[in-house]
């Protein structure tokens, strides 16, 4: 076999830059590295054997040799239809994991935005009017307080990390309590990779007696038929009248129309929302006039970093396929994430 028949053709749809290309061909000399952006060629199609995959899925005919795909996200609810998606010797991994600091800070943010009444400060700045209420701005503090994680994976262990050393119990729902550990990709130092940190893990049938402990409850699981609306009226009445629900898994997640109608009718005290049903959120949504709501257009994971991160991920399984070990990260078709 010659050295061209042994090499691992690799296509890149991202605009990664120069310097992260160099990194991922560093890697190992078996790897011939493309990138084709924005658009790839039909020839590159039919040679890729592994794909670092932007918005455009080849379809099977197209991309015959394909064997894995890596996805520049974390969640692929958008593309789990794909028919490349469906195909049994196609090995898909997502880039879960990459997200933790950044929306894992985004979630603390929140809780302190709520806790400390931000949005009510902002409104008396506008307005030029100096209210020292202690109706009003009188907070308890995080400490002491039962923050409630929906799915334990990587971001809900990354907040659960940061929310027990500021003093917080914490609890947590995830779909299998017997498996306390998490393999995915973490960067190190991060998260709870033993789920040793929570105080009590909830199957994810028992949200509801979850929630009812709970102050604030921070929704991160993926969108999947098994997650759509979990967090709906039987959820939300259960909940803790001070309590906050803050989301930056998938907005589906939610049923949206019970969640405005139990923060109108201030069953809970609030939300704060970085994902929705409908993406952008429509003017007409009532969420958009509640004042106990903030809501921010899905950038819960936005950081300048994120190709850094993301490549830094498809590096190691790089190396991990060159060496036929097990991938990180990959698709479980019969759980859509």
């Amino acid at each position: 076999m010659s050295d061209a028949d042994n090499l691992i053709h690799v296509v890149v749809s991202v605009d990664f830059s120069d310097e992260i290309m160099d990194q991922l061909r560093a890697v190992s000399p078996r790897l011939k590295i493309e990138k084709h952006y924005p658009d790839v060629p039909e020839s590159a199609w039919a040679d890729a054997e592994v794909l670092y995959a932007g918005r455009r899925l080849p379809d099977p005919t197209e991309a015959p040799r394909l064997r894995w795909i890596q996805t520049h996200s974390a969640g692929l609810d958008h593309i789990i239809d794909s028919p490349i998606m469906q195909a049994e010797d196609v090995e898909v991994t997502s880039t879960s994991g990459i997200h933790a600091t950044p929306m894992a800070e985004y979630s603390l943010a929140m809780m302190l935005a709520m806790e400390y009444r931000l949005p009510k400060m902002l409104e008396f700045q506008k307005q030029a009017e100096w209210k020292r209420s202690e109706s009003i701005f009188n907070p308890y503090g995080l400490r002491d307080q039962t923050l409630g994680v929906v799915g334990y994976g990587s971001v809900g262990r990354e907040l659960a990390r940061i929310a027990d050393a500021m003093g917080m119990v914490v609890v947590a729902s995830k779909r299998n309590i017997k498996q306390t550990s998490d393999d995915g990709y973490i960067e190190s130092g991060l998260g709870d990779p033993e789920g040793e940190i929570p105080t009590r893990l909830y199957p994810s049938e028992a949200l509801a007696s979850m929630v009812s402990v709970c102050d604030y409850v921070v929704v991160t699981v993926p969108l999947t038929p098994e997650t759509h609306h979990m967090i709906n009226a039987e959820v939300l009445d259960s909940m803790k009248k001070n309590a906050v629900l803050i989301n930056v898994g998938r907005g589906g997640v939610i049923d949206e129309e019970a969640l405005v109608s139990a923060l109108a009718a201030e069953k809970i005290a609030g939300a704060a929302l970085d994902v929705f049903e409908e993406e952008p959120l429509p003017s007409s949504s009532p969420l958009w006039n509640l004042d106990n709501v903030i809501i921010s257009p899905h950038v819960s994971g936005v950081n300048p970093r994120y190709n850094e991160r993301a490549a830094a991920l498809f590096a190691d399984n790089l190396e991990r396929y060159v060496n036929n070990r097990p991938l990180l990260n990959r698709l479980e078709r019969e759980r859509g994430y």
